[in-house]
């Protein structure tokens, strides 16, 4: 028999490429998708299958992390050997403007899912793995470099609900005995990130530039440094931590970090432009606390699981530079055939 994963948050970037991996290794995989009136789905066109088919190994469950219910129905009827817990509200910035609903997303639909999982091991007698999508916000304002003795220091509403879903995961492996690993991800990147996240917002909009699609590109704090590393590489280390002997909490980092303003530097060298030309600075996507420097040491995940990152920075900003330089060509080619591209201009953020 196939093992079965269930992942909230299978829309997204992680999720997609984590399903990719797990149908690989032979899994049949559960997604939890939540009911829109438009197809949020397009991140899985390239695995879905009609579960009507033979061979159909990927099923798709309308549920969200703010429905309690609905997560119960949806462990008891799919009766996973793994759960992923990648569902979030994720943008920091946009946490500032919606607490309330970051905090319920976030810190509270972790609780929700983790009471889900006590319940039908204890029902069941069946056990199953657990892994909490940590992030690297949580360290906030800790010196680098941040592992996974760092004290947590959120700065954001986003961090500290990461932090009380952290702790959540911990006190119910601890307390029911429950094989939970935390997963303490560094950035993450990829053609596949979200828009409106720095590298991606970068990428796609130095495209565009290079095309004559869009003239000016406004940024926040270009002097912030994180640890970027390849998304693809960063669902392997999750599914790692899983396969091994005993739960326990890694962080997952490439060990080196860049500024806002290097990865400027090399994904326009990638076009050939001078970004000084058109990026300017907008008050509007600083944060009201803000997070200097992120830098992971993930020495801990490479001793104990063996895992380590394949790709790094140079060749990351290269591989999504050359995606979204396809993306403006196509748009360019609507455009010269009469099709209406919205140009972004002045007003982009």
């Amino acid at each position: 028999m196939a093992k079965k994963a269930l992942i909230s948050g299978i829309t997204g970037q992680d999720g997609s490429f984590l399903a990719e991996f797990l149908l690989g290794k032979g899994y049949e995989v559960h997604g939890i998708v939540r009911r829109a009136s438009t197809f949020n789905t397009d991140r899985l066109d390239s695995i879905y299958a009609d579960p009507h088919e033979q061979n159909a190994s990927l099923y798709l469950h309308y549920g969200d992390v703010t429905d309690g219910s609905g997560l119960r129905h949806a462990i008891e009827k799919v009766q996973p050997d793994e759960i992923y817990n990648l569902a979030a509200q994720s943008h920091v910035r946009v946490s500032f403007d919606q607490p309330e609903y970051t905090a319920d997303v976030v810190a509270t639909g972790t609780l929700r899912l983790l009471e889900a999982v006590r319940d039908y091991v204890a029902n069941s007698g069946r056990q199953m793995r657990f892994y909490q999508a940590g992030s690297s916000e949580m360290f906030g304002a800790a010196k680098p470099p941040q592992s996974e003795t760092t004290a947590f220091y959120p700065r954001s509403p986003y961090a500290a609900s990461k932090v009380a879903a952290h702790w959540y995961a911990v006190n119910y492996r601890e307390a029911y005995r429950l094989f939970i690993c935390n997963g303490i991800l560094f950035n993450h990147e990829s053609e596949r990130r979200g828009e409106t996240f720095v590298t991606r917002k970068i990428t796609r909009a130095l495209g565009r530039i290079k095309l004559g699609l869009q003239d000016k590109l406004f940024l926040g704090n270009l002097d912030s440094k994180r640890d970027w590393g390849y998304a693809g590489d960063y669902v392997e280390a999750m599914w790692m931590m899983l396969q091994a002997p005993e739960p326990g909490d890694y962080v997952v980092a490439t060990g080196e970090a860049h500024s806002v303003r290097e990865f400027l530097d090399v994904a326009a060298a990638c076009c050939k432009l001078n970004w000084k030309d058109f990026v300017e600075s907008d008050p509007r996507y600083f944060r009201p606390t803000e997070v200097d420097y992120l830098l992971g040491d993930s020495s801990k995940i490479t001793s104990k699981v063996g895992w380590k990152p394949k790709i790094g920075f140079q060749r990351l900003v290269h591989m999504m530079m050359e995606h979204d330089l396809e993306l403006a060509r196509q748009e360019q080619t609507l455009a010269k055939a009469g099709h209406r591209v919205v140009l972004r201009g002045a007003s982009h953020g």
